[in-house]
């Protein structure tokens, strides 16, 4: 693209054809004073607050939005530019209130910082100021509208960051205001971003309001605990014992400057009253607070028993993947080291035949920002917007540039964006339709199917899998992605073998996305039933649902609530009582106490270090922004003592860097020889038919995957957290003669549950949602295809 000069303030640069004055000058590293502008939104040049003197311009221009041309002198900072800004900045200050001392955003408002300098000391208004009516926008954005200055980033975040017009402004002339549509709240899954970008008090986070003030705070840099995304996060801490707010830190190659909401707003279960303070241990049914050394030498003896009397074997460890990689590297450890690999971290999959064939480490298959590249995408079994809102940015910025997406999947999806074909299906019938996909392709690139897929083949292709045959050979970068909802699916096998042999056929990159901020780190760290550390040592330990089918006698459950943690949490629930010891160790109390026998409390998220590895590869360590509340502890200590406690050896660790050290085995320079997507020794494929009767989709609603965000009341409170009914499509609920609004009783297996009714025309006849991670829904038997639904009259 070709270079222009532009001079800005008597320094000289060249900066591409078509970027603006404000591009050039930052680039200089000379700061203009702006409101409305920002890097990542469009130019709307509203406040008019940058404006500056141009040679031979009749007039003072806006540098957001006049183009930077050949030979170009402009002055910010003339006394000509200098009396324009201060004339916006009286006509910004003129209805604003003085209201500064109870403002949340007073420390770090650019209306108070700008003023200082372009501000008059008095105001010549003397008429009466308009007031704005506050709007409610829900659980996590509080609004003072009086405050606003019109500048409408929210309203350009929704349009084109967001995908979704949740604000407008209304009114005009002096009466204009920003607003939500037809007084709605604002509900996107990335909506707290425009607390960051008021650059006024008007929208202002409210979990966090008059909390504190932001120079009492000190700020720690730390990583996503919910999705494998790996976005960065500043934590705030007030006088270095209470997070009180969690803002974005800036990476453009992760999270530009954004964070989801769960990101944003998760931290609050640190300060939840469920929280762990102290060791419990079961006497006689009754439960009672002991000290470190007395619960940690039960678990010791309690293991040592059943070790003795049934063997290694007897053992089992149920990891969640939110743990740090030096937490699940010690705890596989200490299982091996006691003689079992019945390790495991992955409570929401259920088939698990490829087990064998996993010769390397899943992942994304490309940098996150290469996303905001691609021009073919094939969603499979994936709700993108909830399982990674941030992906789904980089995505929406792809379709501006003339991506395709299509999906297939059990629903008609609203991906906040425009998209392609849409395959839809009872979940027994997404492989068939996934197969008429690689058919396609295979017939239109005059290829021929592996023998693996074979067996698949055969069936009439629709039109709609024809077409998205075709978007994915075309030309530019593509790529097939394997959601959550294909992870859980009973034939994840047969799903992931068609994916890949439709790659080969387009020569698309097959995209992985891991269920758990840390997911990554526990394939690497070796928490799995046949692999060790970095694939180095093959092992035949019982994956988690052999363990559900032959409970261990003595279970070690990390950082996880089974029952909510679990896709079949009836059959965890089973397991864990059917277990002669289980020992659980977690930060917060939940429903611990109705399986476990020992109950340790460990350091949550802001309160202990470690290492995480992102979707992409990316290996980022983080320091603990506070210490653990009450007498918990890091679980990287509890798992080093409890191992010295079985007299093993090699657990002499004094820091967490050691353990880093000791279990590295060089794995910054070999990751991304382990990243492979790719797998040789795939099962035979599953074939099924539509089962001809109601179908259960599960999913896990955005705020109920991990325990911080279900102990995170203003999550809970927002709409995305009301989550607790079943849905049906309308001719699916006029067969069974329900009706919107209806209880109705639930019924899979022996468990029942009774749930609102809610009619969603997206889903394919003959599904019903049906959420997991609830405690209203755990007793369902995900296992048995039979689902009885009846209104309770």
């Amino acid at each position: 693209m070709a270079l222009v000069t532009v001079e800005i303030d008597g320094q000289t640069t060249q900066v591409e054809s078509g970027r603006t004055v404000m591009d050039a000058a930052r680039k200089l590293g000379i700061k203009i004073p702006h409101f409305c502008y920002h890097r990542k939104l469009s130019i709307a040049a509203n406040c008019r607050m940058c404006l500056v003197q141009v040679e031979k311009a009749p007039k003072p221009l806006p540098a957001c939005a006049t183009p930077a041309t050949e030979g170009m002198r402009v002055f910010t900072h003339s006394e000509y530019a200098i009396n324009a800004q201060k004339a916006v900045m009286e006509f910004l200050l003129i209805n604003h209130p003085l209201d500064c001392p109870i403002c949340d955003q007073g420390g770090e408002c650019k209306l108070q910082d700008i003023s200082v300098g372009y501000g008059g000391s008095a105001s010549r208004f003397k008429e009466e100021k308009r007031v704005v009516s506050n709007k409610n926008l829900g659980s996590l954005i509080q609004t003072e509208m009086t405050r606003c200055i019109l500048c409408t980033r929210c309203v350009r975040f929704g349009q084109e960051i967001a995908g979704v017009m949740e604000l407008g402004v209304g009114g005009r002339g002096e009466r204009s205001e920003v607003l939500a549509f037809v007084d709605r709240t604002v509900n996107s899954e990335i909506s707290g971003n425009v607390i960051d970008l008021c650059p006024v008090g008007a929208l202002t986070s409210k979990p966090f309001r008059y909390r504190a003030r932001t120079w009492e705070l000190q700020r720690s840099p730390s990583v996503s605990p919910h999705d494998a995304m790996g976005s960065q996060l500043m934590v705030e801490v007030k006088l270095k014992k209470e997070v009180v707010r969690v803002v974005p830190g800036k990476d453009d190659s992760i999270n530009e400057c954004w964070l989801s909401d769960r990101d944003r707003f998760g931290f609050e279960a640190v300060n939840s009253d469920d929280r762990l303070l102290k060791p419990m241990i079961k006497d006689q049914g009754e439960w009672r607070e002991a000290d470190w050394v007395e619960a940690l030498q039960v678990v010791v003896d309690a293991f040592s028993k059943i070790k003795s009397a049934h063997g290694a074997n007897a053992l089992g460890l149920w990891a969640s993947p939110q743990l740090s990689l030096e937490e699940l590297w010690l705890a596989q450890k200490l299982l091996r080291d006691l003689g079992s690999s019945n390790i495991d971290h992955r409570l929401r999959q259920r088939d698990f035949s490829m087990d064998h064939a996993e010769a390397s480490v899943p992942w994304l298959g490309m940098a996150i920002d290469e996303w905001s590249r691609l021009k073919s995408v094939l969603l499979v079994g994936s709700r993108l917007r909830l399982e990674y809102p941030l992906l789904a940015v980089r995505l929406r910025h792809a379709v501006k540039n003339g991506a395709d997406v299509h999906l297939i999947n059990s629903f008609t999806d609203d991906l906040a964006m425009p998209t392609g074909q849409q395959l839809v299906g009872t979940p027994s019938v997404l492989p068939s339709l996934l197969a008429q996909v690689v058919e396609a392709a295979a017939q239109q690139s005059g290829q021929s199917v592996s023998a693996n897929c074979a067996p698949m083949m055969g069936a009439v292709v629709s039109p709609e899998a024809l077409a998205i045959a075709y978007s994915l050979l075309a030309d530019g970068p593509k790529t097939v992605v394997l959601g959550h909802l294909a992870e859980q699916h009973e034939d994840y096998a047969t799903l992931w073998s068609l994916a890949q042999e439709l790659c080969r056929l387009t020569g698309a990159t097959l995209s992985y996305l891991p269920q758990g901020a840390n997911a990554m780190a526990a394939y690497i760290a070796g928490v799995l039933p046949y692999q060790g550390s970095l694939g180095a040592h093959q092992y035949q330990g019982m994956n988690f649902q052999q363990m559900l089918d032959q409970p261990r006698q003595a279970l070690m459950v990390l950082g996880l609530e089974p029952n909510l943690d679990a896709l079949n949490a009836q059959g965890a629930v089973q397991a864990l009582q059917a277990a002669e010891f289980v020992v659980a160790m977690h930060a917060f109390k939940g429903d611990l106490p109705n399986w476990a026998d020992v109950i340790l409390p460990i350091a949550a998220f802001t309160e202990t270090p470690g290492t995480f590895i992102n979707m992409a590869g990316h290996v980022q360590t983080v320091k603990a922004a506070i210490h653990p509340k009450g007498e918990s502890r890091p679980l990287w200590k509890v798992l080093r003592v409890l191992a010295n406690l079985f007299e093993l050896p090699g657990y002499q660790y004094d820091t967490l860097e050691e353990v880093y050290r000791d279990s590295e085995n060089n794995w910054v320079s070999v990751i991304e020889q382990k990243l492979n997507n790719h797998k040789q020794y795939l099962p035979a494929l599953k074939m099924r038919a539509s089962l001809n009767m109601l179908e259960r989709l599960t999913e896990v609603p955005p705020y109920q995957i991990d325990a911080l965000t279900r102990h995170s009341v203003p999550l809970q409170e927002s709409a995305l957290g009301q989550c607790r009914h079943v849905e049906l499509s309308a001719l699916t609920a006029s067969k069974l003669r329900l009706t919107e609004g209806q209880l109705v009783r639930v019924g899979q297996g022996v468990g029942t549950t009774q749930l609102m009714l809610k009619i969603n025309n997206h889903l394919a006849d003959q599904v019903i949602w049906i959420p997991s991670g609830l405690k209203e829904t755990q007793e369902l038997a995900i296992q048995h295809p039979t689902i009885t639904v009846e209104a309770i009259s």
